[in-house]
């Protein structure tokens, strides 16, 4: 009986294993997918360069945890994000980079420069030297 058991366990990993490939495998190609569409709209749209000023920034911190021969690993991923406010009110937010992020602060006026979803930069101008975006 435990044989018998044991070859219905085997019988049915068969049939999963390869269910779980293909499950895995359709989740992979449909990021891709995603990832190529969103670049092929990029760069349909033309670069931008419009007046703004920076309203927020912020991070999302991701953390990992995996074993290894019997070591535990820990490391984390820092995401950063800058939204800006343009004239019309309307406000863009952009993945942009660490040093970037930095370089930013809250309440700068300047031009952004973007292309669709893709950050292109930001050129900071003296405060009198751009007319202010607002909402009011």
């Amino acid at each position: 009986m435990g044989v018998e058991n044991g070859m219905d366990i085997f019988e049915e990993m068969q049939v999963l294993l390869p269910i779980l490939f293909v499950v895995v495998l359709g989740i992979i190609l449909f990021g891709a997918a995603r990832g190529a569409g969103e670049w092929r709209r990029n760069n349909k749209e033309p670069q931008r360069s419009v007046p703004s000023r920076i309203v927020s920034k912020r991070t999302q911190v991701r953390f990992h945890h995996h074993h290894d021969d019997g070591m535990s690993h820990h490391h984390s991923d820092t995401i950063y994000y800058a939204t800006f406010e343009v004239e019309s009110g309307n406000r863009l937010e952009f993945k942009v980079s660490g040093k970037e992020y930095g370089q930013l602060a809250e309440g700068d006026y300047g031009h952004l420069n973007y292309q669709g979803t893709r950050y292109k930069g930001f050129e900071r101008q003296p405060a009198g030297g751009l007319r202010r975006v607002s909402r009011g």
